[in-house]
């Protein structure tokens, strides 16, 4: 795999969280925040990248992060070329590295990449000349911003994660965000990390030896300071879990009820799209304790930092 620094240890790409370590996510998370508060301060765009070329080259589809990193990019003062894959030359058989080497030839500066097969960002990063690759999201391996964005979040209304008992609670084994969070949190110091689902639907006990896994919603969530739910990543499944959808909110949904276990000023948290009545109820997602529009919001500031940080001059 390409070295995700530069010859002066400046970050090149960002293909995952893990090994990235504390120091690197934090200033992503401080700069995010930063330009956050440009922004909110009434900044409307911020010349950074002006004269920079971004291409989404999105093979899945995708509505909050292919329209976050567009607005980032936007922001940020970059022209950006949304690559249209159905009329593209990948359909006559030409490959992604080749397609990379091409856009690279016309200047393109940053691609950012989603593909459902494991290790497509990272396989184009060593075929990268000098753009740089920001990976959006590969299989069911890593989404490096989604993780970045739930820990600017979690810090925003916690102040730090040091500590902090978190419960993630869904699909587990074919989730990146999940393990993205996982990584991003173990960085920054959570003391606890609990992994709950149905059996079927959580990794290997090996995979993640420093959590805990649970088939026990309530166990799991007891004591909880974050509670970030998935969806069932149907699309990427061999075969569903044995359970209907109100089985399965009964056993792993989350309800007022079952937050109340959690500490009262938990955080429910999740990275969308929400199946109401299936992971989580209406109620708790809007409710006061929900930071899912934060999520969104911090979306488009953590991929600000990201693009900034990796095409800093």
């Amino acid at each position: 795999m390409s070295e995700p620094v530069d010859d002066r240890d400046r970050l090149r790409h960002l293909l995952t969280l893990e090994g990235l370590g504390s120091a690197r996510i934090q200033a992503l998370l401080d700069r995010a925040a930063a330009l956050r508060a440009q922004f909110r301060a009434g900044a409307s765009a911020l010349p950074l990248l002006q004269g920079r070329t971004v291409v989404n080259l999105f093979f899945e589809p995708s509505t909050r992060t292919r329209t976050s990193f567009e607005l980032a990019a936007r922001r940020l003062g970059a022209l950006v070329v949304n690559f249209d894959i159905a009329s593209s030359s990948t359909s006559k058989g030409e490959t992604l590295e080749d397609t990379l080497a091409t856009l690279e030839a016309m200047d393109a500066d940053a691609f950012v990449v989603r593909h459902k097969e494991n290790g497509t960002p990272a396989r184009l990063a060593t075929h990268a000349r000098r753009a740089a690759i920001l990976n959006a999201g590969d299989g069911n391996h890593a989404h490096p911003t989604q993780g970045l964005l739930d820990l600017l979040t979690i810090r925003d209304r916690k102040r730090h994660v040091e500590g902090l008992k978190v419960t993630i609670c869904g699909d587990i084994k074919h989730s990146r965000v999940a393990r993205s969070d996982i990584h991003g949190l173990g960085a920054l110091g959570a003391a606890d990390i609990r992994l709950c689902g149905p059996a079927a639907l959580l990794p290997a006990p090996d995979q993640f030896p420093h959590c805990g896994l649970y088939d026990d919603f309530d166990a799991a969530i007891a004591g909880a300071d974050v509670v970030i739910m998935l969806r069932l990543q149907k699309e990427r499944m061999e075969s569903l879990p044995d359970l209907d959808e109100t089985t399965y909110f009964a056993r792993y949904g989350l309800s007022s009820a079952r937050l109340a276990r959690a500490q009262r000023d938990a955080l429910v948290m999740h990275p969308g799209p929400m199946n109401r009545g299936v992971e989580i109820a209406s109620d708790v997602a809007d409710g006061a304790q929900s930071a899912i529009l934060d999520q969104v919001a911090n979306g488009v500031f953590v991929r600000m930092a990201a693009l900034a940080e990796l095409l800093r001059d």
